[in-house]
């Protein structure tokens, strides 16, 4: 049976929901301890010899951190800058200080070591190096030896306070907003809203014209900001299973299964639905699940007649070998581009912080 999506509604006693509201207040002092006391030793542990620009988040899974991470990367080392990314490797399982994922030409590692952040940053941020490790001011000290790195993309780094950094972009998805405006576990939050001022550059991912959140989300910023907007384009679905890439607009009227182990299914399922597919089973697995065979055993079709297949995420597909499809099943990737509604305008903003801080030539 599909399992329910993260975050679910479900009824609680009124003793169960206090103690998740006095654990969210616990969780919020600890996270501005944490900010104050990390920023504070920044000076002391050094940085490296290049300008660093963070892309986070504020929420917990599914903002677009890594796509906008990616494309930034892209867009910078267009504008002729040696970039270098740098991410977590979140369950990635090497213990190396320093993981080359890509050296800007080839892949030297697996999802199994990297984890599927750095694969879908390799796959994006084509001719750009990309390195994992847990301490990214030795992968930044790294980045610039082996790379001659000039400009550090930091993927999910807004929470990475221990480096000095001279950007942070902050990502936000452009429907959820602040959700209830708590912190972990009560909300969606990793931090209070109230460290949003510490952002330097705001993006909505998804957003509709008018936000509803808009005005309260710029009460937190507490200063004048351009937000800059980006939304997610479908731009080939691929068989899992191997074959030619198709057009996405293929699914309009297509009765489709959702396959996904990311922070927020209902993405994708968004996505979907505006490409005129119709969403009639759900199979929601907790984000950054690391699949195996008998995940995939509820896929099969045989009782629901009239599905025409199962969709999934590139991050999903990065870890689902075909042959562990059960017989029948048709799988496929869809593959999805971040576009900026003003590309151009974000880059320049932010090379002209870095001269500003001296940081770029």
């Amino acid at each position: 049976m599909p399992l329910p999506e993260a975050g679910r509604a479900r009824a609680q006693p009124v003793a169960a929901r206090w103690a998740i509201r006095l654990a969210s207040v616990l969780y919020g002092f600890g996270a501005r301890l944490d900010r104050v006391w990390r920023t504070s030793r920044r000076g002391t542990r050094g940085r490296p010899a290049c300008a660093v620009v963070s892309v986070g988040g504020i929420t917990v899974g599914g903002a677009g951190k890594t796509p906008v991470a990616a494309r930034l990367a892209w867009a910078l080392s267009q504008r002729g800058h040696r970039v270098a990314v740098a991410s977590r490797g979140y369950r990635g399982r090497a213990r190396e200080a320093v993981t080359v994922v890509s050296d800007a030409t080839r892949v030297h590692s697996s999802v199994e070591q990297a984890g599927d952040e750095s694969l879908v940053l390799t796959a994006h941020a084509p001719g750009v190096p990309v390195l994992v490790g847990r301490d990214r001011r030795v992968v930044g000290h790294h980045a610039v030896a082996a790379f001659g790195t000039e400009i550090l993309v930091l993927d999910d780094g807004f929470q990475h306070h221990g480096l000095e950094r001279d950007v942070d972009v902050v990502c936000l998805d452009g429907v959820e907003g602040l959700g209830n405006g708590l912190v972990l576990p009560a909300g969606p939050l990793r931090e209070p809203p109230s460290a949003l001022q510490h952002t330097d550059l705001l993006c909505l991912i998804d957003a509709p014209a008018d936000p509803p959140f808009l005005a309260e989300l710029m009460r937190w910023v507490g200063k004048e900001m351009t937000v800059w907007r980006a939304h997610r384009r479908p731009v080939g679905l691929i068989p899992l299973q191997g074959g030619p890439s198709r057009s996405p607009e293929v699914l309009a009227g297509r009765r489709v299964g959702l396959l996904a182990g990311i922070a927020r299914p209902g993405s994708l399922r968004r996505t979907l639905e505006a490409l005129g597919a119709e969403v009639v089973r759900e199979y929601a697995l907790p984000d950054h699940h690391r699949y195996r065979a008998c995940d995939l055993a509820g896929l099969s079709e045989s009782g629901d007649a009239g599905l025409d297949g199962w969709v999934t995420t590139e991050k999903d597909a990065l870890k689902i070998l075909p042959k562990w499809l059960p017989p029948g099943v048709n799988l496929e990737v869809l593959r999805v581009e971040l576009e900026f509604e003003e590309e151009a305008g974000l880059v320049d903003a932010i090379e002209d912080r870095l001269r500003g801080a001296s940081r770029l030539r």
